[in-house]
């Protein structure tokens, strides 16, 4: 069913491919396919890199969206071309992770990149992500780091950690990097008791309900000056929809509030990104009081 009580059945629309997509309460992973609700013809859900994304246009005009998604894609190669071109090592940690079942909702290359850039500017020694999947933005993470640096990843799922543990070891990596297993919360629960060196770059990219916690917890674990970055905060622009049932989309609306409300925290910004993953976006802070508590609002 819909957000909206429409059911939803499957159409093919277009030359374009869009990736898997939510039709019918069931993900299809099969190309050029979109959720069209009966007697709305101008009304389409799409999943684009694993955020839904409705798009009300004029039946006349689904082609012309389809190759907008085609368009984005195109000059996401493009760049990477530019940029280096696929990496050898990094597109086979994509297929390790393929093949042992992992979900394809890794970051792209040009946001890999962009991350590599990120915790070079900053000159980050050390660097915690929350949310390690298969290691391919571990590896970015970690390459940027001298080989007295630490990555500390964390991961809920033991197949994926050993699936990236895998990865890294393949790449090469000249920084430790520590593989934590189990609830994210938990872990940084751990790190926060323990004596610890606060982290210079934190990236979150992992379950989406509990983002606003994340973020009080990389504050907490932080220094001032320490750049936050977090993946997948626009959730296809269903953000700007009002409240949601949805627990993702809801938990990054709480967290976006978070971020721009948090007392521990100099600057915050986020920005809307479009490409081969589709229509996302990325947010990043810099923190000045590590000390600082956020209150939550009854979220």
């Amino acid at each position: 069913m819909g957000g909206d009580g429409e059911r939803w059945d499957r159409r093919t629309v277009g030359e374009a491919d869009l990736g898997p997509v939510v039709a019918d309460g069931t993900t299809v992973t099969a190309p050029r396919v979109v959720a069209r609700f009966p007697g709305r013809p101008g009304r389409v859900a799409v999943t684009i890199g694993g955020s839904r994304t409705r798009l009300d246009v004029g039946s006349d005009h689904l082609q012309e969206a389809t190759m907008d998604a085609q368009r984005f894609a195109d000059v996401d190669t493009h760049l990477d071309g530019v940029f280096g071109g696929p990496d050898p090592t990094l597109t086979a940690a994509l297929a390790r992770s393929e093949e042992a079942g992992l979900p394809s909702i890794a970051v792209s290359p040009n946001i890999g990149r962009f991350l590599h850039v990120l915790a070079l500017a900053r000159g980050a020694r050390r660097v915690l992500e929350i949310g390690t999947l298969g290691g391919y933005s571990t590896i970015w993470l970690a390459r940027a780091l001298p080989s007295s640096g630490l990555l500390v990843t964390l991961e809920y799922e033991p197949l994926h950690a050993d699936v990236a543990r895998q990865n890294l070891d393949a790449a090469g990596v000249r920084v430790p990097v520590e593989i934590r297993i189990g609830p994210a919360l938990e872990s940084l629960r751990s790190l926060t008791e323990a004596p610890h060196d606060p982290f210079d770059l934190v990236f979150i990219d992992a379950d989406k309900e509990p983002y606003a916690e994340y973020l009080d917890a990389a504050v907490r674990l932080s220094a001032p000056g320490t750049l936050i970055v977090a993946d997948n905060v626009v959730r296809g622009g269903a953000i700007a929809d009002g409240p949601s049932d949805d627990p993702q989309v809801a938990g990054i609306q709480r967290f976006n509030a978070a971020l721009a409300s948090h007392p521990g925290l100099r600057a915050g910004a986020a920005l809307q990104v479009v490409g081969a993953k589709g229509h996302d976006g990325l947010a990043f802070a810099v923190v000045d009081d590590p000390q600082a508590v956020r209150v939550p609002a009854d979220d």
